[in-house]
């Protein structure tokens, strides 16, 4: 093989679907669990510590034919909270959508206090995000904190 031949790896694009990019390295498991991709069978692509000026190294994930509701979204703040989400059709990226904590989080993270009403019984938690970097949220129910160490996405 000649020295000078430059090899290049390429990922073929999608027709229609979402690339999830800007997600940190090592939380992109984290994405893939959460959004329960492993349990849907749509063609995905995913790649991790590529190089990145503004994460130093990330992950992306490409779905096709998938586009997420906004508590999908919501989740994929929590974890990677600088995802930048492109919506595509027909090959074209047709929105650009930046992952947002929301002001209230309703069902998606479960409660540290493991005597909260919602570790009981069959309650919804919601908390008031009280600091999003880092990230800390107060349950409505027992007002206890989550923050960033202790949060378990359910």
């Amino acid at each position: 093989m000649e020295e000078n031949v430059k090899k290049k790896l390429k990922v073929s694009a999608i027709k229609d679907g979402t690339v999830i990019d800007h997600i940190p390295a090592q939380n992109l498991f984290k994405v893939i669990s959460i959004l329960r991709l492993d349990h849907i069978d749509n063609q995905i692509t995913f790649g991790t510590n590529l190089e990145s000026y503004k994460l130093g190294s990330k992950a992306i994930i490409k779905v096709s034919d998938k586009f997420f509701e906004d508590d999908e979204i919501n989740k994929i703040a929590l974890i990677a909270p600088h995802a930048k989400l492109n919506i595509i059709r027909n090959y074209a990226v047709t929105e650009k959508k930046e992952v947002e904590i929301p002001a209230e989080i309703r069902g998606i993270v479960r409660c540290f206090n493991p005597r909260c009403i919602t570790n009981n019984e069959a309650i919804t938690t919601r908390f008031a995000v009280i600091s999003k970097s880092p990230i800390a949220l107060k349950c409505h129910y027992c007002e206890k904190i989550t923050d960033q160490e202790h949060l378990q996405i359910q």
